[in-house]
């Protein structure tokens, strides 16, 4: 807090900086600043860079629209009261944050391509090495058909832990069989 004072937020109610720019991804877990906030400091790209972290952390509010803008705040703060349970003043002040962060993105420019840190490449395990030979190579001239699943659980906003165990256990004994 010591460096928020520093940078000249004074104000108690200045800490929910925090948890936006963690949700961002400007900031980790630790508060520590990622690279992403790197990148936005950069003028050149901070608004592809803002654009990029708004995709993330307000998923939702792109499946309304593609370039979510003003027009659009009922549907958003109705998002937010059905996503997060919030009252209608709270949804009013999410969806107000949402559209003053977008003032600072652009929605067209491409997604900037980070480039990978060195310490989060890494040599191939020998397991890996044996799981990729373990695949047969397709047949020559052949075609290879698979077939994969790619299954979304929209868990409802509850805080009553059963609710989820049943979720979870009916999941596990359909899917899996157990």
């Amino acid at each position: 807090m010591d460096h928020l004072r520093g940078l000249g937020f004074a104000s108690s109610n200045d800490r929910a900086l925090i948890p936006l720019l963690k949700d961002l991804g400007f900031l980790t877990a630790d508060g520590t600043p990622t690279p992403r906030y790197l990148a936005y400091r950069d003028h050149s790209r901070s608004k592809a860079v803002m654009a990029e972290g708004l995709r993330e952390a307000y998923e939702d509010v792109f499946h309304i629209s593609e370039t979510p803008a003003q027009k659009d705040r009922e549907a958003i703060e109705g998002l937010f009261k059905t996503r997060t349970n919030s009252s209608d003043r709270v949804a009013e002040l999410q969806a107000a944050t949402f559209l003053a962060l977008l003032k600072y993105a652009d929605l067209k420019a491409p997604a900037p391509t980070p480039a990978i840190p060195q310490s989060v490449q890494r040599p191939v395990t020998s397991a890996e090495a044996e799981t990729a030979a373990a695949v047969p190579p397709p047949p020559q001239g052949g075609l290879v058909t698979e077939l994969h699943y790619t299954i979304q659980v929209h868990l409802p906003a509850t805080k009553d832990i059963e609710v989820f165990n049943a979720i979870f256990r009916s999941l596990r004994e359909n899917l899996l069989g157990r």
